[in-house]
C-alpha cells in the first residue's frame, strides 16, 4: 500500500510539474551611460536593487563619456542609454530619429563652478544677475564631460546670457575624477559638471557657484532632460517586451528614492563611498527635487532642451523640430 501510495504521489507531482509553465529566460540589454553621476540614481536603484532582474530583463551597464552613450545607441552596438534630450532633438535635427522612453531627471542638477581665488580677485557677487555673473568665464579653462554634451552646452548657453566670447572659454573634456584633480592643482579655472562633483568643491570652501539651473539660471532651463532614457524605435517595436521590462524597472527606481529616501541615500554613499558623506547628504537633496515620478517625458522637455541646443549655438535655428511626434513615448512608465 505504501507502494501505491508513493506512486500516486509521484504521479501527481509529476502531472503539476508538467501543468506549470517553465520559467523563462531572462532577456538581455545594455545600456551606456555619459557619466558616473548621481543624477543616475535611480538607474543604479534598478540594477543594483535587482528591479530589472525581478521583471526577468539582465541588464548590463557601460561608461562611455559624453554623447559616446548616445552615439552608441544610433550605432546599434547598446540597446538603450541614459542620454539628454538635448542629443534626442540634436539627432532628429540630422534625420537620425531615436525613442525617448523616460525621463530620469526633470529638473537639472547641474552646476557651473569656479575658483574661489579667481572669484575673490574680481570681486565676483554671486547675487548678481546672470548676465552680470557669467562674464567671469571669458578667457577661462573650464572642464566639460566631453565636447557637445549637456553639460556642455549649458556652459555655452550660459557663457552666452554673459554676453562674452564662448569661443574664448578654453574647454578640457575629462572624466569626473580627472576634473576634481585637476581642478585641485589649478589647472582648472572651474568646471560644469552635475552631483556629486560641484557639491564636493563648495563644501570643502575651493569654488563658488557661477550658475545653476536648480537656481533658475537661465529662467527658462526647467523641465528639461538630463537623464533621458533612449533607444532605437526598432527595439520596441520589435521586441516590446524588452522596452516594458525596461520601463517597469525604472518606474521602481524612481519610486525607490522617493518612498524610501533613507535607503536610497544609503544606496547612494555606497556607490559613492569615496565622497564625503556630507557631500553625498548634500547632493541626495538635489537628486530627490529632480528625479519625477513616474519618469515620464514630455514635450516641453523636448522644446526646452531644444532650446538650450540652439542657445548653445550647437543647433542652428533653422534646425529646429516643427513636431516631435514619433521622439518619445510614454506608454512604458505610466
Amino acid at each position: 500500500m505504501n507502494r501505491r501510495m508513493l506512486g500516486a504521489v509521484a504521479a501527481l507531482a509529476l502531472s503539476v510539474a508538467l501543468a506549470l509553465p517553465a520559467r523563462a529566460e531572462d532577456e538581455h540589454a545594455l545600456m551606456t551611460l555619459p557619466a558616473d553621476v548621481m543624477q543616475f540614481l535611480g538607474v543604479y536603484a534598478a540594477q543594483e536593487l535587482g528591479f530589472w532582474k525581478a521583471e526577468g530583463l539582465d541588464v548590463k551597464t557601460q561608461m562611455i563619456a559624453g554623447v559616446g552613450a548616445f552615439n552608441a545607441v544610433v550605432s546599434g552596438s547598446a540597446d538603450f542609454s541614459v542620454s539628454s534630450a538635448v542629443s534626442l532633438t540634436r539627432a532628429a535635427a540630422h534625420g537620425q530619429r531615436m525613442l525617448g522612453i523616460a525621463n530620469m531627471v526633470d529638473r537639472p542638477v547641474w552646476s557651473i563652478v569656479i575658483q574661489k581665488d579667481i572669484a575673490d580677485a574680481a570681486h565676483f557677487d554671486p547675487k548678481a544677475p546672470l548676465s552680470v555673473r557669467a562674464k567671469i568665464m571669458q578667457g577661462r579653462t573650464m572642464g566639460i564631460d566631453a565636447v557637445n554634451s549637456i553639460v556642455h552646452a549649458y556652459l555655452r548657453a550660459v557663457a552666452k546670457a554673459g554676453g562674452i566670447d564662448v569661443e574664448s572659454i578654453q574647454v578640457a573634456p575629462l572624466a569626473p575624477p580627472d576634473t576634481m584633480a585637476a581642478f585641485s592643482r589649478h589647472a582648472l579655472d572651474g568646471f560644469v559638471a552635475g552631483t556629486p562633483w560641484p557639491q564636493q568643491v563648495l563644501q570643502n570652501g575651493t569654488a563658488v557657484v557661477v550658475a545653476s539651473p536648480m537656481l533658475g539660471d537661465p529662467d527658462w532651463i526647467a523641465p528639461n532632460g538630463s537623464g533621458v532614457v533612449i533607444t532605437r524605435p526598432q527595439v520596441c517595436a520589435e521586441h516590446r517586451s524588452i522596452c516594458v521590462k525596461m520601463g517597469r524597472g525604472l518606474v521602481a527606481g524612481a519610486k525607490f528614492i522617493h518612498e524610501k529616501p533613507a535607503e536610497a541615500l544609503a544606496l547612494m554613499r555606497k556607490h559613492f563611498d569615496k565622497i564625503d558623506p556630507a557631500v553625498v547628504e548634500l547632493s541626495f537633496k538635489a537628486v530627490f527635487a529632480g528625479t519625477p515620478v513616474p519618469p515620464i517625458l514630455v514635450a516641453q522637455v523636448l522644446a526646452n532642451s531644444e532650446r538650450l541646443n540652439v542657445e548653445s549655438g550647437l543647433m542652428a535655428p533653422e534646425d529646429q523640430l516643427k513636431s516631435y511626434d514619433g521622439l518619445f513615448t510614454d506608454e512604458f512608465v505610466k
